[in-house]
């Protein structure tokens, strides 16, 4: 770990974090914006589904703009009581509420999959303003649990700031509500960091994997059944052009939802895991790789709406059309200008 007075490391350690979230920042607020803005010019799209999805984009355009402060919590700040508390309960709330909403809006696209019938009576659809409690206010109050007390905030300093203190101005500067170390140990207890991980992260990514993986079982037993109608109706033994395209796009499918997994939730899942066995064995790691790792697994998983956004052209049309028309009227102009110079 980075010690407080290690004003060199910290400001080395604050240029890469920028460096590496800045872009991925910029590029996630555009993405998120673009698609918000999609959904909100089409009438169309008003509906409960796509509100739940704009709740997601909100938590995910959020979540893009505390990027570069989720790494900065790894590093040992000199920050006040209140300012250390708001840069880390701020960004684990922003992430949770992310988090809480990829949830709802893979259950709610599940449930429309597995049980169509019973779709439209889901209480979520019956009681969309509830629906938005359970995913913003469980998070809410689970990240403010050490701004009530659950912090380790007047334990001994853990790279000996406070316990090195040699004499009474030190140890009066040291106090509880005038340290200027803060650190992320000092703020989130180990049960606390524990309980956020295998007890609210850890199931949610299991949840969603489940869920998208029992999709694609559904769907696949849907395509058998096709097929085997298609050959009925056909009478033949082997597979039509017809069955062939419906397995190669499923096959695509599989391919991009797999592919998906790896390059948005794997990176996250090493970092987490890194971090804890960090944590357990109380080692002193690279605060470079302990940086890139945070950068790279956040930054990963905040990817993951917008993969599911663009990929709706729905929601890309808006866009698509504004610069469609931007791109005419540039051609118009330089087509105007050369007609002049001739």
């Amino acid at each position: 770990m980075m010690d407080c007075n290690d004003s060199h490391s910290l400001l080395s350690g604050e240029r890469l974090i920028y460096a590496i979230t800045i872009p991925l920042s910029t590029s996630i607020i555009l993405a998120n914006l673009v698609i918000i803005l999609g959904i909100a010019w089409n009438r169309q799209l008003h509906n409960t589904p796509n509100y739940f999805f704009l709740s997601l984009l909100v938590a995910d355009l959020c979540t893009g703009t505390a990027l570069p402060f989720i790494p900065l919590m790894g590093l040992n700040r000199e920050l006040s009581l209140s300012s250390c508390l708001v840069a880390h309960v701020f960004p684990n709330f922003l992430f949770l509420a992310f988090l809480f909403n990829l949830v709802m809006v893979h259950y709610e696209r599940y449930i429309c999959i597995v049980d169509p019938l019973h779709y439209s009576n889901l209480w979520m659809h019956r009681s969309f303003p509830l629906a938005l409690l359970v995913v913003w206010a469980p998070p809410l109050l689970y990240a403010s649990l050490p701004a009530f007390g659950w912090n380790n905030w007047t334990a001994p300093d853990w790279n000996g700031c406070c316990a090195s203190s040699q004499n009474i101005t030190r140890l009066l500067n040291c106090s509880p509500n005038r340290t200027k170390c803060c650190s992320y140990r000092r703020v989130f207890p180990n049960a606390f960091i524990y309980l956020e991980v295998y007890g609210l992260v850890l199931p949610a990514i299991l949840a969603i994997a489940g869920m998208t993986g029992r999709v694609l079982w559904i769907t696949r037993g849907q395509l058998k059944d096709i097929c085997r109608l298609h050959r009925s109706v056909e009478r033949g033994s082997q597979a039509s052009d017809h069955e062939q395209r419906l397995n190669l796009r499923y096959t695509r499918c599989v391919v991009a939802v797999s592919l998906t997994f790896l390059a948005c939730w794997v990176p996250y899942l090493i970092y987490m895991h890194v971090g804890i066995a960090f944590l357990i064995s109380d080692t002193k790691r690279s605060s470079t790789t302990q940086i890139v790792l945070s950068c790279i697994g956040i930054g990963s998983m905040a990817v993951v709406p917008l993969v599911l956004g663009l990929a709706n052209r729905q929601y890309t049309d808006p866009a698509y059309k504004l610069l469609q028309k931007l791109r005419d009227r540039w051609r118009r102009r330089t087509q105007e200008s050369g007609e002049v110079e001739v």
